[in-house]
This record gives structure tokens, C-alpha cells and sequence, in this order.
């Protein structure tokens, strides 16, 4: 049996909308931000999809930490929505669906995240997902106020 659930997180930044648009639509440029990504190659694009993924992550269970390789596809890349669907076995679904808004004095980057998985994964990959996603929502806002040709923060 699959258990399905949401969550959402907005994000304003001070940069063009198009270079929001770019970041988010690249996950090459995201393994900075992802806290649990530590590695991702483009594979060969799935019939429907933009670009496809192979995405490994660095899960924790207790002490230990293992690897973990799935299947991420950008759906859409435009300069005002970017949906992605990540698929990691067994039966276990990821949608992102990021719409981007011009402000005043910058972007505003609404996202949703909804998770599909059995039931008996359910509530780790809920966990990491979120906690995964609210980590690169934190990093997110002060990697595009910095801008394209800033040096990284120290730290």
C-alpha cells in the first residue's frame, strides 16, 4: 500500500526571475544546496522529459550512512514553472513543482513537494524529503541574493 503527502516552503530572493529559473531547473548546480545529494550525473533523457538524472544521495539510518541512487527527470523548465519527478526504488515518487513570481525587488520561489512511497518507508523518506528540502530552501535564498558572479560565502 502507497502513502502519499505534501508540503510546501516559499522562498523570496534579490535576482532576475530567468536566474532563479536556470538554478532550479539544473540539478547539476544544486548538490551546494541539497544538504543529502552528493552526486549527480546527466544520464540519457526518458521519453517526455527535458533532461533526465541519476542523483545519489547520503541517507542516514541511526549511525549509519549509505548511498542512494535515483532517478530525477525536469517534466518542465520554464521561466515561470520548473516540475521535476524523481523516482527511487521501491515505488518511490518524488514531484517538485516550482513556481517562480516577479517581486518588486527580486523572485518569489513557491515550491511543493509531494511524496509518494509504501507504506512502510513512508515516514523516514517523508522525514528526509522534508527536512532535505527545507535545508536547501534555507541555502537557496542566499545563494541567488549573492548573484551569478559573487564569490561563496565563507564558511
Amino acid at each position: 500500500m502507497l502513502k502519499r503527502d505534501s508540503f510546501s516552503y516559499t522562498v523570496q530572493a534579490r535576482c532576475p526571475v530567468a536566474e532563479a529559473a536556470a538554478l532550479l531547473a539544473d540539478p547539476t548546480r544544486q548538490v551546494e544546496l541539497h544538504p543529502l545529494i552528493v552526486r549527480v550525473r546527466r544520464v540519457r533523457t526518458r521519453p517526455g522529459a527535458r533532461a533526465s538524472y541519476a542523483i545519489t544521495d547520503r541517507l542516514a539510518a541511526g549511525p549509519l550512512r549509505f548511498p542512494v541512487t535515483y532517478r530525477a527527470d525536469v517534466l518542465v523548465a520554464d521561466a515561470d514553472e520548473i516540475v521535476t519527478v524523481a523516482r527511487q526504488w521501491p515505488a518511490t515518487t518524488v514531484r517538485n513543482r516550482t513556481r517562480l513570481g516577479v517581486e518588486p525587488d527580486g523572485v518569489r520561489i513557491d515550491v511543493e513537494i509531494t511524496l509518494t512511497a509504501p507504506a512502510p518507508l513512508f515516514g523516514y523518506a517523508f522525514r528526509q524529503a522534508r527536512s532535505a528540502h527545507l535545508g536547501l530552501a534555507a541555502r537557496l535564498g542566499a545563494l541567488l541574493d549573492r548573484g551569478p558572479a559573487d564569490p561563496p560565502a565563507p564558511g
